[in-house]
């Protein structure tokens, strides 16, 4: 082989090497991709994490506490079926059970103390303690303020607006069944509306003492832009049995 040929041939083979190396447009938008790629699979697992994995150890969480509430009532029956229950009993563990039929034919859910993010995150209701503490359903007046998520973290509140007025919102306490119905339902309203919590809630429409229930929670769904709220009002009590015969509202 000439040395003219030589040279060609290393020439071409040189020539082939460029060409089949990538300009730095090209890696450019490789590299991008590759982070784009990556960045989506995070957001895609941080999704996974917020909408299925916190309901997963949420709801473990409040059936545990759950249980532990219906076992320390099987174990201490109420006396007589009375209807107090002074401020001072409530505990951490919870002081009762929010039954709305709306919301699923069987649900239910633990009402603990506090409406902070650490004890909604355990897949409960809270009632409110600021800025306006909550009447409890035992008092003879004032408003039984209650909160939940609405995803995530149990997502206790997700159907709040299958509730529609007429429905009824049931509390169930250790001695006492308490039936609110469902009169005001407001669908949005700024998160910094605190009216609606009202001992009397006057943008429910109401201007005298009573005994009333409001369920709050974040709207639109998937943001906590706003908020969502339905009023309802007590309309009768019922005794618990020994069976703990469920009202005919839940039934």
């Amino acid at each position: 082989m000439t040395t003219e040929a030589r040279a060609d041939e290393r020439g071409g083979m040189a020539g082939s090497e460029q060409r089949g190396r990538p300009g730095p447009i090209a890696r450019t938008v490789s590299v991008v991709g590759e982070v784009l790629i990556t960045v989506g699979l995070v957001l895609a697992l941080f999704v996974v994490y917020s909408l299925w994995w916190t309901n997963v150890v949420a709801d473990r969480h409040a059936r545990a506490a759950s249980e532990k509430v219906r076992k320390e009532w099987a174990q201490a029956p109420a006396a007589g079926g009375k209807a107090a229950a002074p401020r001072g009993l409530d505990t951490k563990d919870g002081i009762g059970f929010l039954h709305v039929p709306a919301m699923g034919r069987h649900y239910e859910v633990l009402v603990k103390k506090g409406t902070s993010t650490k004890v909604l995150n355990e897949g409960v209701a809270g009632y409110y303690t600021q800025p306006t503490p909550a009447a409890m359903p035992w008092d003879s007046t004032g408003n039984f303020t209650v909160a939940a998520h609405r995803d995530g973290h149990g997502a206790k509140f997700h159907n709040i607006d299958k509730i529609h007025v007429g429905d009824p919102v049931v509390f169930e306490s250790k001695s006492t069944w308490y039936v609110y119905k469902v009169y005001k339902i407001l669908k949005q309203t700024s998160q910094y509306n605190v009216a609606v919590t009202d001992q009397i809630p006057k943008e429910s429409g109401k201007t005298k003492p009573g005994r009333y229930i409001t369920l709050t929670t974040c709207t639109p769904v998937y943001t906590s832009l706003y908020r969502y709220v339905v009023w309802g009002q007590l309309v009768r009590t019922q005794k618990v049995d020994a069976q703990r015969t469920p009202p005919p509202e839940l039934r």
